[in-house]
């Protein structure tokens, strides 16, 4: 039997079959570096420690704890022939799913959801991890039955169009225990994350190179044609001793780096959803500094667990005053406002109550 966390206890449920489907550009992998990603993982590992089954449909190279069925290698760059691909392969291995288990309920991560929604007849939850304008405009009102969609942040869930049927927020958690206490700090700002023109990491080589702080850059280059040309142009130019690209790293390794940095770096240029950098960097002690836009608004106590700024000479500025911040403080917060077993109960309660719901359409 599987067991769902309650008041008083632990209340005995029906063990439930969860297939869980990833973007179809990103492996589902510890070095994965996509917030996305990173919460399927923890679900996946949630839903078998709870006794449930989890079967993970994900690219090509991904690792899971549940059961995974790996879609074909994609060949690059990602061009409009290679998302088609990559949707049919999705839609396939959906279908297999259902054929081969007895799936109770599917939830969907991926931004590109609604071209391989899959048919009725199964509830569907599908988590809005990005920007909601980055969605297709149909995509956020399904018309197929049982169909349920959630934000990540109440920042997020506020910037919804009229009329958009949303479930209520389940923030994105973190295990702030598994991040090494006592860790010591070194000289050096920390960009963790995609590589990408949006996620500003022009930006935080400008304000370490401002502050004469060494910048370490922890992340992926997707294999869009935007992406690598940004990160020819404007990133891989400016790379020296002081400013390091030291591509994706592992969990281990990233908590290290997050808890021995001096300082987090976040200067998205979009609205930030949830930024579970920066709830991973507070959960190591480490302060952000981030623009004063988006969900960064909600994460970051502005001159306790971190500054928010405006301009690149601000944050330059702040990067030499995060020694002023408490990291205690920091983990304190982390632990208290964003447990990661508190996320993932939710999550396993509303699987529990979409399965049991009645048959009805999304709006």
């Amino acid at each position: 039997m599987a067991r769902l966390r309650a008041r008083g206890g632990w209340r005995v449920v029906r063990p439930l079959t969860i297939l869980s489907v990833a973007y179809p550009f990103a492996a589902v992998r510890e070095d994965t570096a996509g917030g996305a990603e990173q919460i399927l993982l923890q679900l996946d590992r949630a839903i078998i420690d709870a006794g449930h089954r989890s079967i993970v449909v994900a690219a090509h190279g991904s690792a899971v704890a549940g059961e995974l069925m790996e879609t074909p290698p994609l060949p690059a760059p990602v061009e409009d022939s290679v998302r088609a691909m990559a949707h049919a392969n999705m839609a396939a291995a959906i279908e297999s799913a259902r054929r081969r288990f007895l799936v109770d309920i599917i939830h969907l991560h991926g931004i590109d959801f609604h071209a391989y929604l899959p048919r009725a007849g199964v509830p569907v939850l599908i988590t809005l991890h990005l920007p909601l304008a980055w969605y297709a405009c149909a995509a956020l009102i399904p018309r197929r039955p049982q169909t349920w969609l959630h934000c990540v942040s109440h920042t997020q869930a506020r910037a919804a169009p009229p009329g958009i049927p949303l479930l209520p927020v389940i923030e994105n958690g973190v295990d702030a225990d598994s991040f090494p206490a006592g860790a010591r700090k070194r000289n050096f700002a920390l960009f963790l994350g995609r590589i990408c023109a949006e996620k500003g990491v022009h930006i935080a080589i400008d304000a370490a190179a401002r502050a004469r702080v060494p910048l370490l850059i922890a992340g992926e280059v997707f294999p869009y044609p935007e992406h690598t040309r940004y990160f020819k142009s404007e990133i891989a130019t400016r790379l020296n001793r002081a400013c390091r690209f030291i591509g994706r790293v592992g969990t281990k390794p990233k908590r290290w780096l997050l808890a021995g940095a001096r300082c987090v770096l976040i200067p998205s240029l979009v609205e930030e959803t949830s930024s579970l950098v920066a709830r991973e960097a507070l959960a190591a002690g480490t302060p952000v500094i981030g623009f004063r836009r988006g969900a960064l608004l909600d994460v970051v106590g502005n001159g306790r667990t971190g500054f928010l700024v405006e301009t690149v000479d601000e944050m330059a500025a702040r990067i030499l005053e995060a020694d002023r911040i408490d990291g205690n403080l920091c983990r304190e917060e982390a632990r208290g406002r964003f447990p990661l077993h508190v996320t993932t109960d939710k999550y396993l309660r509303l699987y529990e109550r979409l399965v049991r719901a009645p048959l009805r359409a999304a709006g």
